[in-house]
């Protein structure tokens, strides 16, 4: 059977399979294989191949010893859109590789195009599988951006983390470069400040960060989000909304200690974060937060004249687990 590695650590290996969505994640595993082969030999001859046009008898031409027998690396990327040649090929080359060459197969999965190929890729040993999986949740997010700083060794704290994904997680390229961008600072300790000092106009608020502030009992830190955010037009009724959700499930799990995510509807992660997130409430305190809720909603609606008020009282609240000065 291949054998998995991950991204961050694939070697050269004879056959490399990158599959998965993650193009991040496929784009630097094939670089660190390619840059390891170069500082192997810096003569190095590079194919690359696009599937949809590959033609018969293409990776034999290729991998075919050269005058000066050179090694080669032949990176044949879109298997999800391949010819039909490729698959033959492929499974043929499987059985007689060549001497000196690496190649690198790339599948985003977004089709079945490929399946025989695939296949056979998996149950060979002399496969590595690179997977590159989608990573879109706060929880890998996070866990990508400390690694990031790792890497190379640089001290980071969790704000400035919490201010990265919160920044750029709708691509993980960009938070990559973010990365890249803040590491190339002398700072010794890279903190939310030096984020902000980078990018101070692409941290937005939003919802998630004013709640997420007042959960974790950044009462000062909520309340500043929260002005910031409406005033740059941040609509009341869905952070009222989203707080109603957050804290109906939180209700839902506080003294079910048993409770499982398919009976709260939940995925795992986001059950293990609320458990964390209960942890030092009791019923008082939720109870209050939830009437406070049905009173900011009752004002944002329309019942009073500065809803403002009610909803800072929340956050307040919130960040003190319902507990009143």
């Amino acid at each position: 059977m291949a054998k998995r590695n991950d991204w961050r650590k694939v070697a050269p290996a004879p056959v490399i399979l990158v599959s998965g969505p993650e193009q991040h994640f496929a784009s630097s595993a094939i670089r660190r294989v390619r840059d390891a082969l170069r500082k192997q030999n810096p003569e190095l001859e590079i194919h690359e191949v696009e599937a949809n046009d590959y033609g018969s008898n293409q990776i034999f031409a290729i991998a075919s010893p050269s005058l000066f027998s050179e090694p080669r690396l032949i990176i044949i990327d879109g298997m999800e859109r391949c010819t039909d040649a490729i698959i033959e090929d492929g499974k043929k080359y499987l059985q007689n590789l060549a001497e000196d060459t690496t190649l690198i197969i790339r599948h985003n999965g977004s089709s079945v195009r490929g399946k025989a190929l695939l296949e056979a890729l998996r149950a060979s040993d002399e496969v590595v599988e690179v997977e590159c999986p989608k990573t879109d949740k706060e929880g890998p997010l996070s866990e990508f951006a400390k690694a990031e700083f790792a890497e190379h060794g640089r001290k980071v704290t969790d704000g400035a983390i919490r201010a990265l994904v919160n920044a750029f997680a709708s691509d993980i390229s960009e938070l990559a470069s973010a990365c890249e961008q803040v590491m190339a600072d002398s700072a010794e300790l890279i903190d939310e400040a030096l984020i902000d000092r980078y990018f101070g106009g692409r941290v937005e608020t939003s919802v998630w960060r004013i709640i997420d502030a007042a959960i974790e009992g950044r009462e000062g830190d909520a309340l500043i989000l929260l002005r910031h955010g409406l005033n740059s037009g941040v609509d009341m009724i869905p952070l009222i909304a989203a707080f109603s959700s957050k804290f109906h499930q939180f209700a839902r799990i506080l003294n079910d200690r048993g409770a499982q995510p398919a009976s709260v509807g939940m995925t795992p992660w986001q059950l293990s974060a609320a458990r964390r997130s209960v942890a030092g409430w009791d019923d008082d305190g939720m109870a209050a937060v939830l009437r406070a809720i049905a009173e900011a909603d009752f004002a944002a609606k329309g019942s009073e004249r500065q809803p403002e008020y009610r909803l800072e009282q929340l956050i307040s609240l919130v960040s003190r687990r319902g507990k009143t000065l």
